[in-house]
């Protein structure tokens, strides 16, 4: 790093919907030159009597610096905060540069971000006051979108210009799929647009899935389908915030990845791990017995409907008070794939690591605080269901026969329920693996 950068960290308070100032976050070089990330909370906040730690894993509420090295100097809570691959793409779109530096952008993205925090160079903070589309304006937006998608260059000042400014709040979403947010009488919503290219009619089928995920008992985001010229949209509620007669209430939400306090490189993802994500549920969670059911029970239903893209950014902790809990389950997709004997999760998952099969989920119950009939039982339970009401409910969504045949080999697969026997191999033991719990 060639220079020293730095802004003030902005968080709005459990109750509140204006912003207050929380502390400060430098980025400089260290000793050898990689990029050192220090945060340090302000004085007169930590005197509030409802200041809240930013997270419950490494910004708790103290007065000393906090000081990292990994993840390019950013912790995990405001990494949480940043734009992922389709919000930097918006964001050099309308900058004009094809690519930034990594402050550059936590300060570009709106204000709106997942979770409560903001970011500015002012140490008082912005009003929380975001313009959002409506959803009326859907068909813009999905015009946007794909303009975006395809690089169609931007003409400054024309309508289609002004147009993409509407996508500008969804950009601090994480996710590779074009999306934006829009407000109803209901209050906020991620709105997930399909692509031209995509292999089936992805809005539909995540909404199925998410219904499907609903009937197995789990907790999920609330969603719906809008129809635009012959275009479908998902719909998602936003669980981090909530709508009050003068604006926005904003809750604290940290990922799995940051709860795990891992990166995403390959040598992070030793440590994506499902266990290891159930021993920090229940140092953070408020009922870490609840969740850890709620948690064992996705992971099932996970493997049940071939959801491989089920890493620790698609998994989080929200707090709409000051108490923290799972969040509702969100980005549920299935993966049909040709290999019917053996599919992996994106976590590990059980003794055999990642392994998507019975043998191995039930391996690890105890991290759960599960008994091996406790989960046996709610495996049982969802599998059945899935294979049962997978068909009918993606009909209900909407899903055409033809993409049901497209999706159908994603839905409990053999390999499920493999024998196991012949992976008990020695090999090199993760962190996860190991029962390490940091």
């Amino acid at each position: 790093m060639s220079s020293e950068r730095e802004c003030f960290v902005y968080i709005l308070l459990p109750g509140a919907t204006e912003f207050v100032t929380a502390g400060r976050f430098r980025l400089s070089a260290g000793s050898a030159g990689d990029p050192v990330g220090a945060f340090v909370y302000g004085r007169r906040y930590r005197e509030r009597a409802d200041a809240v730690e930013l997270d419950p894993v490494e910004l708790r509420l103290a007065g000393h610096v906090y000081e990292t090295g990994r993840m390019g100097g950013f912790f995990g809570a405001i990494r949480d905060a940043m734009p992922d691959s389709w919000g930097r793409r918006v964001i050099e779109r309308q900058v004009g540069a094809t690519r930034l530096d990594e402050f550059d952008y936590l300060l570009q993205g709106p204000d709106d971000r997942a979770g409560a925090l903001g970011f500015g160079l002012a140490v008082e903070p912005p009003a929380a006051m975001p313009r959002f589309a409506g959803a009326l304006e859907l068909d813009k937006l999905q015009s946007a979108a794909d303009a975006v998608v395809a690089g169609v260059p931007e003409r400054a000042g024309s309508a289609d210009a002004q147009v993409e400014e509407l996508l500008w709040p969804g950009t601090s979403l994480g996710g590779a799929r074009p999306k934006a947010v829009v407000q109803d009488a209901d209050g906020l919503w991620i709105a997930k647009f399909g692509s031209r290219n995509d292999r089936w009619n992805h809005p539909r089928v995540e909404h199925g899935i998410l219904a499907l995920a609903r009937a197995c008992g789990l907790r999920v985001a609330d969603s719906r389908i809008e129809t635009i010229a012959d275009r479908d949209v998902l719909l998602v509620r936003r669980f981090d915030r909530a709508r009050t007669d003068t604006g926005y209430q904003r809750h604290r939400m940290v990922s799995a990845l940051t709860l795990l306090r891992a990166g995403d490189s390959p040598v992070d993802r030793a440590n994506w791990s499902y266990l290891l994500f159930a021993d920090e549920v229940r140092r953070a969670s408020a009922d870490p017995q609840a969740d850890r059911r709620e948690l064992f029970g996705r992971m099932c239903f996970n493997a049940a409907v071939s959801n491989l893209d089920d890493h620790p950014r698609n998994h989080a902790i929200v707090a709409p008070d000051r108490a923290w809990r799972l969040s509702p389950a969100f980005d549920l997709t299935p993966s049909p794939v040709v290999a019917q004997d053996r599919r992996d999760l994106a976590m590990t998952c059980g003794r055999f690591g990642r392994y998507a099969n019975r043998a191995n989920l039930l391996s690890g119950c105890g991290r759960f605080l599960l008994s091996e009939d406790e989960a046996a039982a709610i495996f049982e339970r969802i599998v059945e269901t899935v294979r049962v009401e997978w068909h009918s409910t993606m009909r209900r969504a909407g899903v055409s026969a033809t993409d049901c045949d497209a999706i159908r080999s994603a839905f409990v697969y053999p390999g499920l329920f493999h024998d196991v026997a012949e992976d008990r191999k020695p090999r090199r033991k993760s962190r996860a693996q190991s029962g390490v719990t940091g």
